[in-house]
């Protein structure tokens, strides 16, 4: 199959081994930004295949882990006090939220939906005239134009129950501040290739030029993210920073022109807050005043406390790469899947998900 078996391919995956471990000559720390790059990385069993020298670190590119715990306080309060029709991504059910989950509340009777698309709760919006229905809207940019079609088309159809909540981030800003964290150990990025098939490449070359530091764009088969690791590490040994763009195949130094226009239409570019992280300033996307009628936020009024993380979930620090899932106290014991103390536990692109399911680790054998 055409782009797929042949990024799989256990030959090539070996030959790019042997040339790390032929290049390699002193001690480097890479981070991948993408959870789904971490995942691959993990259940490929590629960590474990690495030089010694050679240490991957896990980024904050987890959508759903980084959505703050305040914002699955308001979706739940959409769905129970305000009897909204509550729709979101499988995912985003099972976080934990202070007191509950969305699937929580979905037991208790709320009315709480999974999708796969915003369209969908547009769709749903348009049969139920007589109920309030909210899109969860959460994701990089590579999930935000799907979003923005949303609203522009549920004002097409003249449609005054529908709303998002919104808690879209953006990657470039994320970098920029694990970089500038004084506990920050990564000398070079491995950045996610779907963000920048929607975006195109040149938010990164300020990041790559004004901290000297090198940047491999990647996809998420085992070759990708191998190549992009040999890409980076030979940068690193010669002592040059640049951009490069391993995943040529998808993309294009311009991105997707389009989607960019829609996202600039709909959005305006705000400071946000990131779970376990704190506020990232000029990191998400919030509708603009033109699409006010279509947020959740301003709709409803919504006034909810924060709530500070349980002190025992170190997410915060693993999502910033400075300590990894095994290193948890409660990690397998008592944060699990089925019963999580964050968001990384839960989601299919966590870190702490990706190393309890796939990782020989003792706690789990």
């Amino acid at each position: 199959m055409k782009y797929l078996s042949e990024y799989r391919d256990a030959e090539v995956v070996h030959e790019y081994l042997a040339e790390l471990k032929k290049i390699t000559t002193k001690s480097w720390t890479l981070m991948e930004i993408c959870g789904g790059q971490t995942h691959s990385l993990v259940k490929n069993g590629i960590l474990s295949l690495l030089p010694k020298n050679i240490q991957m670190v896990h980024g904050p590119g987890c959508p759903v882990c980084v959505t703050p715990l305040h914002l699955i306080d308001k979706a739940v309060f959409l769905a129970e006090e305000k009897k909204a029709i509550l729709c979101s991504y499988g995912d985003m059910l099972r976080v934990p939220g202070s007191k509950k989950s969305l699937l929580e509340a979905k037991a208790n009777g709320a009315d709480v939906r999974i999708l796969y698309s915003p369209l969908e709760a547009v769709k749903l919006a348009k049969e139920n005239p007589n109920k309030q229905v909210v899109f969860f809207a959460v994701g990089f940019e590579t999930t935000a134009p799907a979003n923005a079609l949303s609203v522009l088309h549920a004002q097409r159809e003249e449609l005054s129950n529908y709303s998002i909540l919104t808690s879209h981030v953006l990657v470039p800003p994320a970098i920029e501040a694990i970089v500038n964290d004084e506990s920050n150990i990564v000398q070079g990025f491995l950045a996610a290739g779907h963000v920048c098939t929607i975006m195109g490449i040149h938010q990164y070359f300020p990041l790559v030029n004004n901290n000297k530091l090198p940047i491999v764009i990647t996809g998420f088969e085992p070759v990708d993210i191998l190549q992009g690791i040999v890409m980076l590490v030979k940068q690193l040994e010669r002592g040059s920073y640049k951009l490069e763009n391993q995943y040529g195949r998808f993309v294009s130094d311009e991105g997707n022109v389009e989607a960019q226009k829609i996202l600039q239409k709909v959005f305006s570019v705000v400071d946000r807050e990131w779970r376990g992280i704190g506020t990232i300033p000029l990191s998400g996307y919030e509708l603009n005043e033109a699409y006010a009628a279509f947020d959740a936020n301003k709709k409803f009024d919504i006034t909810i406390d924060k709530v500070e993380e349980s002190k025992e979930c170190i997410a915060g620090e693993i999502l910033r790469g400075v300590k990894k899932p095994m290193q948890c106290p409660q990690f397998g014991k008592g944060c699990t899947p089925l019963k999580p103390l964050g968001a990384p536990m839960v989601s299919s692109e966590g870190a702490c998900a990706a190393y309890y399911h796939f990782s020989n680790v003792d706690v789990l054998v």
